[in-house]
């Protein structure tokens, strides 16, 4: 797609999304951060680029491409399913899509057998529906998407902060607020990779959380993402010393209670239909592992 700009100031981002019918703005941002927008010759990938009249603009949008992931017969818990996007119940310990180490047996290969290729193909060859992840350990309801047009528009909603997420982790310590927030930025670990740390120069994340249960030992908590970045609850709760119980990264060396992976649960999603304008709200019980936690645990 090419462009000539007719304004000074504006956007680049904005300035695409306003000649173009079938993609929203956050669309073109994502490809102006990958590298596919020009202006003037030149790969540009900062959206908020301001424009000056009489600059070119040279969009390259990249083709639908088929996945490479096989089909597998995979049971799935489903919630929610209609033509545009479907509700999965993850259990703790699937892995949400192909990656290394992981070529089989994940949600991809379970969706790719379900919807017999009707998923969004925006994230590519080996995420296709996928539009927010769990990690593998965390289970609980995650949303898939199955064209385009629902992925743009949910993905938009969730920059936005238009989809209510809610979970529920098991933490050590007993933590004192009844309620609060951490509003703290989260960046990738220079010294392990893995792992996701507090630092100033990371991107804004902000956690509010709920005390739902104490014990001697630990503390039951609900926690409400505004932001969603990886691995953001498990490294807010390392931030305030109430690290998730179980969890193999950021506490390996803390009593486990028997379980395989950390102690938390997607419990709730809350976000109005972005193609039916519907309501759509569901609550996924605690699983066994939860509960079976909460037995092993005094109450204070």
């Amino acid at each position: 797609m090419k462009l000539i700009s007719n304004a000074d100031g504006q956007r680049l981002d904005t300035f695409i999304a306003s000649n173009s019918e079938n993609y929203t703005r956050s669309y073109f941002s994502q490809l102006i951060s990958s590298g596919n927008v020009r202006v003037n010759g030149s790969a540009v990938t900062k959206a908020g680029f301001k424009l000056s009249n009489g600059d070119a603009v040279e969009v390259d949008i990249p083709e639908a491409v088929t996945t490479d992931a096989a089909p597998e017969d995979i049971p799935l818990d489903i919630v929610y399913e209609d033509r545009d996007l479907i509700i999965i119940n993850k259990p703790q310990g699937m892995v949400v899509h192909p990656a290394c180490g992981h070529y089989e047996g994940t949600l991809v290969n379970a969706l790719l057998h379900h919807c017999g290729g009707d998923l969004s193909d925006i994230n590519g060859v080996v995420r296709p529906g996928i539009v927010h992840r769990l990690d593998k350990d965390t289970s609980g309801l995650m949303l898939a998407v199955k064209n385009n047009e629902t992925h743009i528009r949910m993905a938009e909603m969730m920059a936005n902060h238009e989809v209510k997420r809610v979970y529920r982790a098991m933490v050590y310590g007993v933590v004192g607020p009844n309620k609060g927030t951490i509003d703290a930025p989260i960046s990738r670990s220079s010294k392990d990779r893995r792992r996701m740390i507090v630092n100033e120069d990371g991107k804004p994340s902000l956690t509010h959380f709920e005390v739902v249960e104490r014990y001697r030992e630990a503390t039951d908590m609900k926690l409400i993402l505004e932001t969603g970045r990886t691995h953001q609850i498990r490294a807010h709760m390392v931030y305030i010393g109430h690290p998730v119980v179980g969890d193999p990264l950021y506490a390996p060396k803390r009593k486990h209670y028997g379980l395989s992976g950390q102690c938390l649960h997607s419990s709730s999603i809350e976000f109005i239909h972005p193609i039916t304008g519907e309501l759509i709200h569901f609550d996924a019980e605690l699983p066994d592992y939860y509960k079976e936690l909460k037995g092993k645990l005094t109450l204070l």
